[in-house]
């Protein structure tokens, strides 16, 4: 049985938070939105079908966590979120994985989806690391 492994695609725009019981969570390090993404630990999983009954009923669980976290991040900064943006695309990478993204009427994309628009603005570290001591708590 093949193990577990991150795409590696996931390193250019996202740092590891933490591991929950199903997830490998990673914070987006982009400052123009709180965002999480959440990749379950299955080996070869492309699409949801991939998921047990029980798995995918875990990944719901840790989606609507990662949106009470995504909110409690855009708090933090100032920018409280209007609308969370949940998301399992794979065009760009097939693992699966699925976004969570905390929206604002106000943001510079809204109301069109924020990915392949536009390009990311990195977290200050400061920012990174308080919003990776959020995750860890969440």
């Amino acid at each position: 049985m093949a193990a577990f492994v991150v795409d590696p695609a996931f390193a250019a725009g996202s740092v590891f938070a933490a591991d929950w019981p199903l997830c490998h969570v990673r914070f987006q390090d982009d400052a123009r939105f709180p965002w999480l993404i959440l990749i379950p630990r299955v080996a070869g999983a492309t699409e949801l079908e991939h998921l047990s009954v029980s798995d995918r009923a875990v990944l719901m669980d840790e989606t609507i966590r990662a949106g009470k976290i995504v909110r409690a991040l855009g708090e933090a900064a100032g920018r409280p979120v209007d609308k969370l943006n949940v998301a399992a695309l794979g065009n760009v990478t097939a693992q699966l994985h699925v976004h969570v993204v905390g929206r604002r009427r106000d943001d510079g994309l809204w109301p069109d989806p924020v990915w392949g628009r536009g390009s990311a603005l990195a977290c200050d570290p400061a920012a990174r690391a308080g919003a990776l001591d959020l995750i860890d708590l969440g």
